[in-house]
């Protein structure tokens, strides 16, 4: 028998890459000319409405890279920052594969995304066909790491917090799921994440 009735996975930085951080962002100022400072503090002023699904993708690019004329479309501009996703290097994929085929709890997320690169990630990386639930940001309304989000997680899911296991690649995350009551697990690689859930009697 499991130890956990529901494991929660982050995406971004377990399972793929970071889609749209601070690297991804310094890409896309030195391939389209853009200041990097500018983009990083327009960005900034924007970024929280668009997660927690408030404000649509236009709106995001008017304020963070639109503000001013453009050379380049927001076709373009967009394609870029999705073209930024990739499988992550050493990342939990195949734990989470695995995690499913055993069947002994429900698997499910619980990440920061906007809506438009939510849908394209879990849709282009086959993510839906694990997840059994998808508690991002932009379907709920909250951010990790507020303790706001761990709580609706946890109203939504209707299970015990210690009997809900959250894994994140940031410690801050992970600390704002333990003050919810969670068990979390700080993402270092595949190996050590192995090591950990076998550990607890997971794997």
């Amino acid at each position: 028998m499991s130890p956990f009735d529901v494991i929660l996975f982050d995406v971004g930085g377990v399972l793929l890459t970071n889609g749209w951080d601070r690297r991804e962002r310094a890409a896309a100022a030195e391939h389209f000319q853009i200041d990097l400072p500018s983009l990083e503090a327009h960005h900034l002023l924007v970024v929280a409405s668009w997660e927690r699904g408030e404000i649509d993708l236009d709106t995001y690019l008017d304020g963070a890279v639109f503000y001013e004329p453009r050379p380049f479309s927001r076709e373009d501009f967009f394609a870029f920052i999705l073209s930024q996703s990739k499988v992550l290097p050493n990342g939990a994929l195949g734990i989470l594969g695995q995690l499913c085929t055993s069947n002994n709890c429900m698997i499910g997320a619980l990440n920061n995304e906007a809506r438009e690169t939510n849908e394209y990630r879990f849709r282009e990386f086959g993510l839906r066909r694990y997840f059994k639930l998808a508690l991002s940001s932009c379907f709920i309304g909250r951010r990790k790491p507020e303790l706001a989000m761990y709580r609706c997680a946890l109203d939504v899911l209707g299970a015990p917090p210690e009997r809900v296991l959250f894994i994140d690649d940031r410690q801050e995350n992970a600390d704002g799921a333990t003050a919810a009551g969670m068990k979390a697990i700080v993402f270092k690689g595949e190996a050590a994440l192995r090591q950990e859930l076998q550990e607890l009697g997971v794997l």
